[in-house]
């Protein structure tokens, strides 16, 4: 049994309109002649009629002829069939072209024009009638025949077009049909968005002092499309992700269900130069422990980060504002960094922000960022779409593996040396070593202090520097600060003092505190047992060497020879009144 295959002829919509007009028109012709007497004249005073009307089948149809009224009469054969007046003509469909292009002309063309090296039309024309003058063909096509042919491809076949010309990533992003997705069916939390984008202006490097192009590492929370937490990566540090995270999860002061990202390896090779993807940097691990689920975007697949439109409108609302704004690329770079602009070089802001300052603008950018309407709820801002969120009160203490960690420093006498700055707490007293700091660069207050194996020492608080004449010129703030430090100071010489007194024995204390006229290079040759008989005079003038300061001495005769005529005379001076006042 044979299978008949209906086709539809195709049929213009212009032809159409024409057939129909063209159908009006015949019975307006012979409603006019059935009132005339002789048929002939009315059939040239109608023609007459049409031709000088303002009227729509004129615009339609233009101006006609008797014969063709007769003509059109004919092909209805007495019916009212208007595709009967539809020209017979072979009309083509989108998918084929009429031209006078060979198969051959078009194979070398096509050929060009769809190369990868994107040639323009033009030279692929040029190339096309060079190739075939030099193969001997005699008619060559106009120049604007190629062209209406390339426009019709095309318009036609633009997957083809852009697949051919610019690869997978531009037929995914421009032609690709994709899937929109419902984000008010999330919660604010359950998905944290993550990616990198490399600041278009200059901030000062901490550890350098030098201006540099830092990377923001952010993370964007799906439902509200909020930053809630961020990075500033000065250099290659892979712990920068993992900071931001931390970062993220105290803002929201709850864990995301899913952290969804780069593909692991493009996000790894995105910021750094090595070859490791983000499954071998040992993050798998760090998520597993906190319950979240790591989801890597499709390769190719731009459409799928929504934290994109954050940074194209973070550039446009930010960055462009920032006096140290140097451009993303060459192409957008500012005019006084081009060459011989010395009108705007002269104008220009010199200002370069440093880590702090750069911090505390995007928080204030950020804010309002969150006052604008949420996209994924209607009538509601961003950051009322955000306040709804259910928090868990999370301790920052089990987030310390996600800290940022940094080379390994020695304790000195003021604790550890990080960022031109002294981090000191009292249990890194009395050591020296190398230790590991971790810190965050949102509050440099304090840093943690681990071993090299990774114990946790401390948490060390950042020195402050005193008012070098507090009592006299100083507010009450600075006396008090001065106080407590100073407090704090002697409390740290009592405990090695009375360390130190339990490690040796009564007999080796007595020879400590003698008077230093007994202690001679001959007297330390003798036994301990000769020392302990050893008189000595308690109100000896010489005394007084073996103090390093006066309120050393004022301490020892306090407690030990309270009527001592110097106690008084030292009341009196200045010294006094601003350590013991």
């Amino acid at each position: 049994m044979e299978n008949h295959v209906e086709t539809i002829k195709y049929t213009p919509e212009k032809a159409k309109q024409n057939a129909l007009a063209k159908l009006d028109l015949i019975r307006k012709w012979q409603e006019f002649r059935r009132k005339a007497v002789n048929k002939l004249q009315a059939d040239y005073d109608f023609v007459k009629l049409h031709n000088s009307s303002n009227s729509y089948l004129f615009s339609v149809l233009g101006k006609i002829s008797r014969g063709s009224l007769h003509r059109w009469k004919a092909n209805l054969d007495g019916t009212e069939d208007y595709t009967r007046l539809i020209p017979n003509y072979k009309y083509v469909s989108v998918n084929e072209y009429r031209t006078c292009l060979t198969d051959e002309e078009i194979k070398i063309f096509m050929g060009l024009l769809l190369h990868p090296n994107r040639l323009c039309i033009g030279k692929a024309i040029a190339l096309t009638k060079y190739k075939l003058k030099e193969q001997g063909q005699s008619f060559i096509p106009a120049d604007i025949t190629f062209r209406r042919y390339a426009k019709w491809f095309k318009d036609n076949n633009y997957d083809k077009w852009v697949l051919a010309r610019d690869g997978e990533k531009a037929f995914s992003d421009k032609v690709e049909p994709y899937i929109k997705r419902d984000a008010s069916l999330l919660d604010v939390g359950d998905i944290l968005v993550a990616d990198g984008h490399k600041l278009a202006f200059q901030v000062i490097n901490p550890f350098t002092g030098k201006p540099c192009r830092a990377t923001l590492v952010g993370f964007l929370d799906w439902k509200s499309t909020a930053l809630v937490g961020y990075e500033i990566m000065l250099e290659e540090n892979t712990q920068c992700i993992a900071s931001a995270l931390r970062n993220a999860i105290i803002n929201l002061d709850m864990i995301p269900k899913i952290v969804y990202q780069d593909n692991g390896r493009a996000f790894r090779a995105k910021y750094f130069t090595d070859e490791k993807g983000f499954g071998e940097l040992g993050f798998y691990g760090l998520y597993a422990k906190l319950g979240i689920e790591t989801v890597f975007a499709r390769p190719y697949n731009a459409r799928s980060k929504v934290i994109e439109r954050f940074f194209k409108e973070f550039q446009e609302g930010f960055e462009k504002l920032m006096p140290s704004y140097v451009g993303s690329s060459i192409i957008n770079k500012p005019a006084y960094l081009k060459r011989n602009e010395k009108f705007h070089s002269n104008l220009h802001n010199d200002y370069i922000p440093t880590i702090e300052e750069t911090i505390k603008m995007i928080d204030m950018w950020v804010k309002f960022k969150n006052s604008q309407p949420c996209t994924n709820a209607p009538n509601m801002t961003i950051a009322e779409v955000l306040e709804n969120r259910k928090k868990q009160n999370i301790d920052k203490s089990l987030l310390d593996d996600l800290m940022l960690a940094t080379e390994v420093k020695t304790i000195q006498r003021n604790g550890v040396r990080f960022l031109n700055c002294d981090y000191f707490d009292e249990r890194l007293y009395g050591l020296r070593g190398k230790v590991l700091v971790k810190y965050n660069l949102f509050d440099l207050t304090n840093v943690k202090v681990f071993t090299p194996k990774g114990e946790y020492l401390c948490t060390a608080e950042r020195v402050t520097e005193t008012h070098p004449m507090a009592k006299l010129l100083g507010a009450v703030e600075d006396l008090e600060d001065y106080k407590q430090k100073i407090q704090k100071q002697q409390k740290l010489r009592r405990k090695t003092i009375n360390s130190v007194k339990k490690l040796l024995t009564s007999d080796e204390m007595k020879f400590l505190e003698c008077h230093s006229e007994f202690i001679s290079e001959s007297s330390l040759q003798e036994p301990l047992n000769q020392v302990q008989d050893t008189k000595f005079k308690p109100h000896s003038n010489s005394l007084q060497t073996l103090f390093k300061n006066n309120s050393e001495k004022y301490e020892y005769l306090i407690k030990n020879d309270p009527d001592n005529p110097w106690i008084s005379e030292f009341k009196k001076t200045k010294e006094y009144e601003l350590l013991y006042a």
